[in-house]
């Protein structure tokens, strides 16, 4: 028997699938014993144990991390013989699946991965460029780690084919059938396509040219697991917000908003950054060249009313290769120099506090991006 599988003492072959089932969706392999006598060499050594109310009624032998499970509300001889076996949680399904699914996970998945994240990337105006920077973002966080895209735009047309990924086999929403309970990033990894950039793999979740975007809440369950996992997520949000992006604005460690140096793009920035007023002390700004005659990044900061991230100037020959189905950010280019800037100010925990000092892309960056050119 391996010793790092729940042990599930259960008679009831309905119960057993069900929990077999519950196992399978987070990638939780279990070890079945049909009562205790057969789990007597097991028992103490396994991390975790789900028994049934007919191996409580026959008398557990005491130890950490028991669970009860039942159909339906369990008696209340039962729940007096498990409180005094030491059981630790009751769960009735189906209506203690999602704890059940979050226990099990936690045995698949292990302790948490420090280092999780999550950024959300939204565009002042229409044709910003947050598509781009959130899929430059998503590389580059890949480049240096874990990393996973979420599109939640179902009219942006697409990430995939921002990231020339459109033929990659694998899921894209609405096909990833996700609900709102706990699930395994591992194993949901494993169903979508990867996009690969300078040694990093980046798993990505796009939405289709046909049919619905996500809901509210598998885009909440997926940014969650990635938490969980250590990965920087990376989500790319619409304008106009809807209970998805809530979902990722609620649980965002940076909110970066994109905006055009120019006068009407920060008027319509100012009415974008409205929406987002509950994410305010966490949201910074980022400034798309060229700018226009006489308006600096620190007018656009100023007419937003949100903190300068940095200014990000052209990248050269970026429209050509975007329509020729590539998407290849250069290492020295701006694309990549700002994505850098907000992937280091997510992880910095220097979101909501406040900072005299507007960061803009260092002068040598700068030079290097222009030597490129």
């Amino acid at each position: 028997m391996s010793h790092d599988r729940p042990l599930v003492v259960v008679a009831d072959e309905t119960l057993f699938d069900e929990i077999l089932r519950l196992a399978a969706a987070v990638g939780c392999a279990a070890q079945h014993a049909p009562d205790l006598v057969a789990a007597r060499g097991y028992w103490a050594r396994a991390p975790l144990v789900l028994v049934d109310e007919q191996a409580v009624h026959d008398g557990l032998p005491r130890r950490p991390g028991i669970l009860l499970v039942t159909k339906g509300s369990p008696l209340a001889e039962t729940w007096r013989r498990a409180f005094e076996a030491g059981v630790e949680k009751v769960v009735s399904l189906p209506d203690g699946e999602a704890t059940l699914i979050g226990v099990l996970a936690d045995i698949a998945e292990g302790p948490g991965v420090p280092g999780g994240c999550v950024v959300g990337v939204l565009g002042g105006r229409g044709g910003a460029g947050a598509s781009v920077l959130a899929a430059a973002s998503g590389l580059v966080a890949a480049e240096q780690g874990e990393a996973l895209l979420i599109d939640c735009d179902p009219l942006g047309g697409g990430v995939d084919l921002l990231l020339g990924a459109e033929a990659y086999d694998g899921l894209r929403w609405p096909g990833v059938l996700v609900g709102s309970g706990r699930i395994s990033l591992p194993t949901l990894t494993k169903t979508l396509p990867e996009r690969r950039y300078r040694g990093g793999r980046l798993p990505f979740v796009s939405c289709d040219r046909m049919g619905q975007g996500p809901t509210a809440e598998s885009v909440a369950s997926i940014v969650e697991a990635g938490r969980r996992a250590g990965s920087v997520v990376v989500c790319d949000l619409p304008r106009h917000l809807g209970p998805q992006a809530e979902a990722v604005l609620r649980r965002a460690d940076l909110v970066v908003l994109v905006v055009p140096a120019e006068v009407r793009a920060c008027a319509a920035a100012n009415r974008v950054a409205e929406t987002i007023a509950e994410v305010r002390d966490h949201t910074r700004l980022v400034v798309r060249g060229p700018a226009s005659k006489g308006l600096c990044p620190e007018d656009v900061a100023k007419a937003v009313g949100l903190p300068l991230l940095t200014f990000m100037p052209p990248e050269p020959q970026l429209e050509r290769s975007l329509e020729a189905g590539r998407f290849e950010p250069r290492s020295r280019g701006p694309l990549v120099t700002a994505a850098r800037l907000m992937l280091s100010e997510a992880r910095s925990g220097l979101c909501g506090k406040a900072s005299a000092i507007s960061r803009q892309v260092d002068p040598i960056e700068r030079r290097l991006a222009e030597k490129d050119s």
